[in-house]
């Protein structure tokens, strides 16, 4: 060590003079690499005053990084490196000239830790993009939207536009190692912005999608229990009558709205939040920040284990679902195919925006995540597997929920048929009917198609009476009644369970897999809050456990105004009208970055040198026209549709027991505007700042070299192992 401190003592003494740059670097071992050729290369452009000072400053820098990196490569912990080093700077003051100041200091000394192995960071990818409300808004766009036809129009925006996308996002934050609030301003100071319209974006979309965990383990809590609380009507107390409110509906219906929700009739109402749900709110916070308590370390080793096991739940599902009865007509719905549908615009529009969803593009996760990767990992690649592996997923839900569905929407047709058969009975033995209006006494085999085959054999005077007193029981109608949102998984589905033999464990086993797939996700969202913050701010790096805590803590307290009784609806506000406007915007301004500021074709130059492969022609095709115009497009056809549409919600009315459309007051929609134009606003402040500053669109660096940081593997490796180095972009 004293050998080590004299040769740093003297480099650092021969930087204070005017000597040749090219014999410092060959009196440090430790950086003869690429860099050499690159300081060499920078040293012959210009000899001026002014570019020494800035070379040398640059050794100094790279001399306290290897004198730091000597030392971790003695089995010493990271925070030991950092104190060390410290205390040797201290010693060792450097000459005026080439003075660093504490941040800088604070920047080389950062340590950034990588992912274990390729599988946890694919897998902790993959489970990001395995989101509750995408995997049912896919399914609810293949059925109203064409069915296979659909799917073909998907896969088309996904491969042209979605995977060159994601490969965007995962090479960005890869190759300059740093979160999604620094990566666009290293970039392009123009679009420095967007970094922080994601943070805030992917904020508050974490703030709602974990109320979807609470509601998960709320009914999880109550699927202990036989029968389950939603397949039949509570009794009045004191008394053996079913509740009246709950027998004007379904059970199903009533126990999520009057239940769970304790929802009341408008979004004007207000109310404090629900008991029930805070005590599960902070029981979902709890799980989420044990799990990445102890950041990627731990994260990754949870991956493992969490991220297969909704596939083994998933294939169970559509092995069970093959069997019930009406599984085979949910089957003719998906593969129906609609040609029609190829030719709508809104139609592309939809399955773009759903590209966008499925993948996490624009919230800064993806960023983040791939930020602690080694930078030779060809993320190409990745951005493939990523993008199979989300489709086939949705693809497997997508397949069983058509069988579930078609047996739901059977069981419901039968006990339809059953009580217009029953109300017959009833009316002719009353006289109101004629004995021809009797109908036949055995509907056990199958009730629809006995009774509709005797209905249509009557007499159409009869028919006419007949129809007069019955509700219609179509099983085409019935199946298509599946709404989109939250009700889809949390009235349709639950109440397929109950019809199905041992509803518990299917119940049970049902909101293990949404639970399941709601912590992955919610792991990717935090990743994509907390590495920014530990990026940004030096002294959150020392702290992060602490940091953890505080901010989800802080997340907690907000998601309170989500579990109030009108709760429901701001989160439908927010997801079905919001949050696609802010996520495009992001999206076109980083495809902008890259492919424009930076320039497409240096960047993967930039990825060849480190890859030791040229990336392919076609991507740099798709970055600089197709995928700029396919966003534009999107954006143009949304906000249209937007101000097009009427802005409604689907809300309970208590006196009637049922579910009404209603139209959000003209404050929710200024409160939407508004709460845009803020999470919007760091963009045009960007642009004003670098245009009052004179700053190019295209500059990458401002007056001084990039110089990466050290990349440690999670499990720190042996002495004799070479440790990897970041590349300069």
């Amino acid at each position: 060590m004293e050998t080590e401190a004299q040769a740093s003592k003297s480099s650092l003494t021969n930087l204070s003079t005017e000597i040749e740059f090219s014999e410092n670097l060959h009196e440090i071992k430790s950086w003869e690499d690429k860099s050499t050729a690159n300081w060499h290369q920078m040293l012959r452009v210009s000899e001026s005053q002014a570019f020494k000072a800035r070379v040398l400053k640059a050794q100094a820098w790279e001399i306290q990084a290897s004198e730091a990196h000597r030392r971790a490569s003695q089995t010493r912990h990271t925070s030991v490196l950092e104190m060390d080093a410290t205390q040797a700077l201290k010693q060792k003051p450097l000459p005026e000239k080439v003075q660093a100041t504490e941040k800088e200091k604070c920047e080389i000394l950062f340590t950034r830790p990588c992912w274990s192995n390729k599988i946890e960071y694919i897998l902790t990818q993959v489970g990001y993009s395995m989101k509750i409300s995408s995997l049912w808004h896919f399914f609810i766009l293949w059925l109203h939207n064409g069915g296979c036809s659909f799917l073909i129009i998907y896969i088309l925006m996904l491969f042209l536009v979605g995977v060159p996308l994601l490969f965007l996002e995962m090479a960005a934050g890869q190759r300059i190692r740093q979160s999604s609030i620094g990566v666009w301003k290293v970039i392009s100071a123009w679009i420095g912005g967007v970094g922080y319209t994601s943070f805030m974006v992917c904020f508050i979309t974490g703030l709602y999608l974990n109320v979807i965990n609470v509601w998960t383990l709320f009914y999880l809590s109550q699927s202990f229990q036989f029968p389950v609380p939603w397949e039949k009507c509570p009794l009045l107390e004191n008394s053996s009558d079913f509740d009246p409110e709950c027998a004007r509906t379904t059970p199903s219906l009533y126990f999520w709205y009057r239940l769970t929700l304790k929802a009341s009739d408008r979004i004007e109402d207000g109310g404090s939040p629900v008991f029930s749900l805070n005590l599960f709110l902070l029981v979902s916070w709890c799980l989420i920040g044990a799990f990445m308590i102890n950041g990627l370390k731990s994260t990754g080793k949870i991956m493992l284990v969490l991220v297969p096991a909704p596939y083994f739940i998933i294939l169970c599902f559509l092995f069970r679902s093959l069997l019930l009865e009406g599984a085979a007509f949910g089957f003719q719905h998906l593969m129906l195919v609609k040609i029609s549908a190829m030719y709508n615009m809104n139609v592309w529009c939809q399955a773009g925006n759903q590209v966008l969803f499925a993948l996490g593009l624009g919230l800064g996760p993806v960023v983040s995540l791939s930020s602690h990767m080694y930078p030779s990992t060809n993320c190409l690649s990745d951005a493939l597997i990523v993008a199979l592996v989300n489709l086939f997923t949705m693809l497997l839900v997508t397949s069983f929920s058509f069988c579930v569905l078609g047996f739901w929407a059977t069981v419901i047709t039968h006990r339809c048929s059953e009580k217009n058969a029953e109300t017959l009975v009833k009316l002719v033995a009353m006289g109101k009917l004629p004995l021809e209006a009797q109908p036949p006494p055995n509907l056990t085999a199958n009730p629809t198609s006995v009774f509709n085959s005797w209905l249509n054999s009557l007499p159409h005077p009869i028919k006419h009476m007949v129809f007069g007193y019955v509700t219609e029981c179509n099983l085409e109608k019935q199946f298509l009644k599946v709404k989109e949102g939250p009700s889809f998984a949390f009235v349709a589905f639950i109440e397929t369970m109950s019809f199905i033999p041992g509803s518990v464990f299917w119940s049970i086993l049902f909101f293990l897999l949404l639970l399941i797939l709601g912590l992955i996700s919610m792991i990717g969202i935090m990743q994509g809050i907390l590495i920014p913050f530990q990026n940004t701010f030096s002294s959150f790096r020392k702290s992060t456990k602490l940091l953890t805590v505080v901010v989800f803590g802080f997340m907690f307290l907000c998601d309170l105004f989500f579990t109030r009784p009108s709760g429901i609806y701001y989160i439908r506000l927010l997801s079905e009208y919001w949050i696609v406007l802010p996520i495009i915007i992001t999206i076109i301004l980083e495809n902008m970055a890259v492919g424009w500021a930076y320039g497409a074709r240096r960047f993967l130059e930039d990825l060849a040198i480190v890859w030791g492969s040229p990336a392919s022609a076609i991507i740099r095709w798709l970055w600089c026209f197709l995928c700029p115009i396919v966003l534009v497009a999107l954006f143009v056809i949304t906000l249209i549709h937007l101000s097009l549409k009427s802005i409604t919600y689907v809300a309970w009315d208590s006196s009637s027991s049922k579910e009404v459309l209603r139209q959000y007051p003209s404050w929710a929609l200024l409160v939407m505007i508004a709460l845009f134009l803020i999470v919007i606003l760091p963009i045009p402040t960007y642009f004003v700042y670098c245009l009052a500053h004179r700053i190019s669109f295209t500059s990458t660096s401002q007056g001084k070299p990039i110089i990466s940081f050290k990349s440690l593997p999670l499990i720190q490796p042996k002495p004799s192992k070479e440790v990897h180095k970041e590349e300069t972009l």
